[in-house]
């Protein structure tokens, strides 16, 4: 997909469809449009969650799992993961009073060649 294509992207959307920072520079669209998955990331609780969910068996886990890991409320624990899931890099499916969250390992994988690519 060309850059100059002014079509709204998710923020994994547009990773996607970015070469390598090492290969083209960045857009100023496709900079605006990238960086609220990196600031999603930029928080240490939420790059702690993502690291727990994605290394979790079976690569997913419910808030219930994840409350012990901090010394945070349930409710900031939720909106942390709202936060990843809002910017893509989660999804959740709700099963009976719980909501288990899966990363997206096609946008961490997309986000990944996106950084550490250098050619």
């Amino acid at each position: 997909m060309s850059k100059s294509v002014t079509l709204s992207l998710t923020p994994v959307e547009a990773v996607e469809c970015c070469s390598p920072l090492a290969r083209e520079p960045l857009s100023q669209q496709a900079a605006e449009q990238v960086a609220p998955l990196l600031k999603a990331l930029a928080d240490p609780v939420r790059l702690r969650l993502l690291s727990l969910i994605a290394s979790h068996e079976g690569g997913e886990a419910c808030v219930c799992d994840l409350n012990d890991a901090f010394e945070l409320s349930q409710p900031t624990i939720s909106h942390h993961l709202k936060v990843l899931h809002d910017a893509g890099l989660l999804n959740r499916e709700k099963r009976g009073v719980w909501v288990y969250y899966r990363a997206r390992s096609d946008a961490l994988s997309s986000l990944g060649q996106l950084i550490g690519s250098t050619g």
